[in-house]
């Protein structure tokens, strides 16, 4: 729902209860009287960066809001933060502090910032509650909603975590002015995934604003930032803890994570990477039925996203990484493949041989139609 302010107000329901999701331009300034019986009386741990902090400080010295006590916590940019060892200070900070069970948390950051955030609160005295507030585009359309919390092992991202759903998300899309085009590009990217198989009005009005949006025009990302909230809501209530539907939005990210692994998190942002991953997921669809009208026009796209170039990759190494990402069972991977606008499978047993296959023809042209069919 849309308000008179051009504010976006959504809802997701959930076991643990119910997400207030806050969309717009000036949300957090305009949230913060709501934000005030949740901080009244109590310690609230704001967690960022160094480079946010630069960034929008003033923002950061407001979250407090009616809090008795606010405590700074900081950890470095990227997804180094995701660490048991980053983790493990901020618990003992938190303790330190005097942290207790009724206190609050607030990640304001990106992707990372939420992961960790979340996954800290949730196991601090067993549970403190958490307050999103995403500062990229990537976070604010996919990775804060949905109560899904991680740290990173060395064998693979997000491969330690709990479902930990925040009691409100706060999306101020005027703070994405400052990103830089890459980042909006990887956001983007996630944007894209939601609504070619959930959402195809939401995928033409990227198509018809990319410039736009690329361009951090506030009046044009709101509505796609609310839109593919509204998607992932309507996927995670059906399925809130990942039991089956819900990993319709893994598209893209089984290649994707595997590549980000691969190149040890450098060269590619986490978008850049699942961008690649769908693209991939178009070649393995192409002898499954898949309708190439949907292909070309995904592949037309994505290319105008102008992705940094793939760099060379073994297709044996992805394979490695892939057998040992979270979203692995016993059986084997699931992948998930379009078969249509708006219409998506999660598709299991495709063995390591096609994969193989598959992959020596990919890597070296990842926007190439695939000529065959097995």
């Amino acid at each position: 729902m849309r308000t008179a302010s051009g504010i976006y107000r959504q809802k997701l329901d959930h076991p643990g209860g119910r997400t207030e999701i806050v969309i717009g331009a000036g949300a957090l300034s305009g949230e913060a009287s709501g934000l005030a019986d949740w901080l009244e009386g109590r310690t609230v741990f704001v967690l960022s960066t160094p480079r946010l902090a630069e960034l929008h400080g003033e923002v950061l010295e407001s979250l407090g809001g009616a809090a008795a006590r606010v405590v700074r916590l900081e950890v470095p940019d990227g997804e180094q933060a995701k660490s048991l060892a980053h983790a493990g200070r901020l618990w003992d900070e938190m303790l330190e502090s005097g942290g207790k069970r009724d206190s609050r948390l607030i990640a304001f950051g990106g992707g990372t910032v939420g992961d960790l955030g979340g996954f800290v609160a949730g196991c601090f005295l067993r549970g403190i509650e958490v307050v999103q507030a995403p500062t990229t585009l990537l976070a604010q359309v996919d990775a804060a909603i949905g109560g899904k919390t991680a740290i990173d092992l060395t064998g693979g991202k997000n491969t330690v975590g709990l479902f930990h759903h925040p009691a409100r998300v706060i999306e101020d899309t005027a703070l994405l002015a400052t990103l830089p085009r890459a980042e909006l590009r990887s956001g983007l990217v996630e944007v894209v995934k939601m609504a070619a198989l959930l959402s195809p009005p939401l995928l033409e009005r990227v198509e018809q604003e990319l410039d736009a949006l690329l361009a951090a025009d506030a009046a044009a990302l709101a509505p796609v930032v609310a839109g593919a909230a509204a998607a992932k809501c309507g996927v995670v209530e059906r399925d809130p803890a990942e039991g089956g539907w819900r990993r319709i939005l893994n598209f893209g990210h089984t290649l994707g994570h595997a590549i980000e692994g691969a190149l040890n998190y450098s060269h590619l942002r986490h978008g850049e990477a699942v961008a690649y991953g769908m693209l991939f997921a178009l070649q393995l669809a192409h002898s499954r039925g898949l309708d190439e009208t949907l292909g070309e026009r995904l592949r037309g796209l994505l290319g105008r996203f102008e992705l940094p170039p793939l760099p060379p990759l073994e297709p044996a190494d992805l394979w490695a990484l892939m057998s040992r990402d979270k979203k692995a069972t016993e059986s084997g991977l699931t992948w998930v493949l379009p078969r249509a606008l708006g219409h998506g499978e999660m598709v299991s047993g495709i063995d390591r041989g096609e994969v193989f296959q598959q992959l020596e023809t990919f890597l070296p042209d990842p926007f190439a139609r695939p000529p065959f069919s097995l």
